[in-house]
């Protein structure tokens, strides 16, 4: 439903997320003024607070979804790479990877972003960056196990070449387990950009996010406790219903080995 509600939101947010009301500033969830209802209540500058949070949803979804697009694009094609060609490119390749896993993904990604900035696109390169290395790591240990399979050394004898065996043969048979980290990894990156966002190194404002929302709020959280409460009660619903989706796609995954 969170979804959906960001992909139309034009029509289904109340308000426009912009669009400021001083007279309205603060008001408690279901209050009208002038016509308006705030089903959510309102924040400081007098925003309707539910169009902030649908709006703010589709800024959440759009930087998870291209941040697993590119890390997972990046990391299996690495992955498979790695252990495929062996020697030092899979020793160089899988090093990488142990260097940036041991550093904590919010930590390398405050760094990174510190570093060049903040904004829509730098966020999504930043959480690409952190997060690749999952994927790697299990391209690396499922194509490991299939490349000796008959059929791939078969195609392998019959003069395929590398990257039509690992497009065809390869790559359709490890897509389970890869979806799998697909669907963890992205309630991970909504909650990533929910704590760039909320210290001030995600998408700027007047842009809306629920990490921006919650840092705000947290300066009224006696007088107006509704500006914190409600975006970290959405974040809480998508990450647990992403979390969830996850364990399905797990089981279905593991049912068909």
């Amino acid at each position: 439903m969170l979804a959906l509600a960001a992909l139309l939101a034009p029509w289904v947010a109340p308000q426009s997320p912009e669009a400021q009301n001083l007279l309205g500033r603060l008001r408690p969830p279901g209050t009208e003024v002038r016509g308006i209802t705030y089903l959510l209540g309102s924040d400081e500058l007098g925003r309707d607070l539910l169009s902030r949070l649908i709006y703010g949803a589709q800024v959440s979804l759009t930087v998870a979804a291209l941040s697993v697009l590119v890390s997972g694009t990046i990391g299996t094609a690495l992955g498979m790479i790695a252990a495929w060609s062996g020697g030092w490119t899979s020793t160089i390749i899988m090093r990488l990877v142990d260097i940036v896993l041991s550093v904590p993904a919010i930590l390398l990604a405050i760094i990174t972003v510190a570093i060049l900035g903040p904004g829509f696109i730098n966020v999504i390169a930043v959480l690409a960056f952190t997060r690749w290395p999952r994927y790697a790591r299990v391209a690396y240990g499922q194509t490991l196990g299939l490349m000796n399979l008959p059929y791939v050394r078969l195609s392998r004898f019959m003069g395929a070449s590398t990257l039509r065996v690992l497009s065809r043969h390869i790559l359709p048979n490890i897509i389970g387990p890869i979806m799998v980290v697909v669907t963890l990894e992205f309630g991970l990156m909504v909650l990533f950009e929910a704590g760039l966002s909320f210290l001030g190194l995600g998408v700027q404002p007047p842009t809306p996010s629920w990490g921006a929302i919650l840092s705000a709020g947290r300066n009224y959280v006696t007088t107006a406790w509704w500006i914190a409460v409600f975006p970290g009660l959405f974040l809480f619903l998508l990450i647990l219903s992403v979390n969830v989706l996850g364990d399905h796609v797990r089981d279905v995954v593991e049912g068909r080995r």
